[in-house]
């Protein structure tokens, strides 16, 4: 969905005093974070590399430590209006189609968790925070790719690609997985490949009946989830398998064939080849991912934050990349208002974050692991799944929101 091609713009070639706060990215990441510190009554203004503000992909799922924060930010109405709120997790075994297991949602988060569960599709969920953004009047550009991050006599100066070199009291960057503003603590390691690949697609309502329930398939190297998006209209599907990387690792989005999805699949139960049968285009993309932080330094240093994806990417096994992201762009707003200086503020923000983004990435991983195991560990999750039910498949120290 694109949702801008033109704003706030200057020169080329313009040295820039302004902002306080300079937030390069208009992701999920960096439009939470220009909200939530705009909200705090922070001076931000918000650059894209791209000519325009969208976003690409599917669905997404939002647990109740990040519904509550948008709750908190006011946006619970508009939440509601585009999203699912699914009662259920239901997990099968995707070659037998034996349930394994069942996690209440619903009604139980909201009791034990104090906000709902839900389910989005990523666009509708950028969407609402630009919104946001805008009604604050939160200055913006496009076409500001960075080049370079000075920080002579501990001033900022970012360089960008048509010239501009802005000079904020703080920079914070929000650019994704292949993040420039890590340069500026000196982290210049490239993402690894997961060795997962995910075929992501919708099936349009009118295709499917509408499924009030996450449901998740677990069989030897693959998984499959599926959940209701656009307010029930659409149905999310994302289906991993392990494989090989692409020849340009940075181009990862592919136009995908159903094929080639099916004999990397192999054989699954009737249910699931109906569901995945229905959907009419499948993208493709490679996971990458970084291992989990080791220390506050990897999340912000002097006089720069980084938020999301280009902090801590994460696999997709926990549903929690967007979720961290909108957690960071609150701790760091929160940290923004404390007294100190730039740099202490900063480093209590990194201090804060960085240990619970890192056992997030990590239980993603494991969880990678046991969603594709094969024989005795499979056998004994599946065991596990059957016996204890809920108690296995719940997050409480996730879903609680950070300490």
């Amino acid at each position: 969905m694109v949702l801008a091609t033109g704003g706030d713009r200057h020169n080329s070639g313009m040295d820039i005093q302004a902002p306080e706060i300079l937030v390069a990215g208009g992701g999920i990441a960096g439009l939470a974070t220009a909200l939530a510190l705009s909200r705090q009554g922070a001076d931000v203004r918000l650059i894209e590399q791209a000519a325009a503000f969208s976003e690409v992909g599917a669905g997404i799922q939002i647990g109740p430590n990040v519904t509550r924060i948008l709750r908190n930010w006011g946006l619970e109405a508009q939440l509601r209006r585009v999203a699912s709120f699914p009662q259920e997790l239901r997990a099968h075994d995707a070659r037998s189609g034996r349930e394994l297991g069942r996690l209440p949602l619903g009604e139980r988060s909201e009791r034990l968790y104090g906000a709902p569960y839900a389910c989005i599709h990523r666009a509708d969920l950028h969407s609402l925070l630009w919104q946001a953004v805008q009604e604050r009047g939160v200055p913006w550009q496009l076409n500001q790719r960075i080049t370079e991050v000075q920080q002579p006599g501990g001033k900022l100066a970012v360089h960008t690609e048509g010239g501009e070199v802005f000079r904020p009291a703080l920079l914070v960057g929000a650019d994704g997985l292949w993040s420039r503003s890590r340069r500026a603590l000196g982290l210049e390691e490239a993402p690894r490949f997961s060795g997962h690949l995910a075929y992501r697609g919708l099936i349009p309502l009118a295709a499917a009946a509408l499924q009030a329930q996450v449901t998740v398939w677990m069989g030897p190297r693959l998984h499959i989830v599926h959940y209701p998006v656009q307010s029930g209209r659409a149905l999310n599907v994302v289906a991993i398998v392990q494989g090989d990387p692409p020849a340009n690792p940075q181009d990862w989005d592919h136009a995908a064939h159903a094929a080639h999805l099916l004999q990397c699949l192999g054989p699954v139960c009737a249910a699931l080849q109906e569901t995945l049968a229905a959907v009419p285009h499948w993208r493709l993309w490679a996971l990458h991912d970084r291992p989990p932080l080791v220390s506050a330094a990897q999340m912000g240093h002097g006089a720069v934050a980084l938020v999301g994806d280009a902090a801590h990417p994460m696999r997709p096994y926990l549903a929690q990349g967007a979720g961290m992201a909108v957690e960071d762009a609150q701790g760091l707003a929160q940290c923004w208002t404390e007294t100190g200086s730039v740099a202490e503020r900063v480093q209590r923000y990194a201090s804060q974050r960085w240990q619970r983004n890192a056992r997030v990435q990590a239980r993603a991983i494991r969880n990678g692991d046991i969603f594709h195991a094969q024989g005795p560990v499979a056998w004994g999750r599946d065991a596990a799944m059957r016996l204890l039910g809920a108690s296995v498949m719940d997050v409480p120290w996730l879903y609680a929101g950070p300490p």
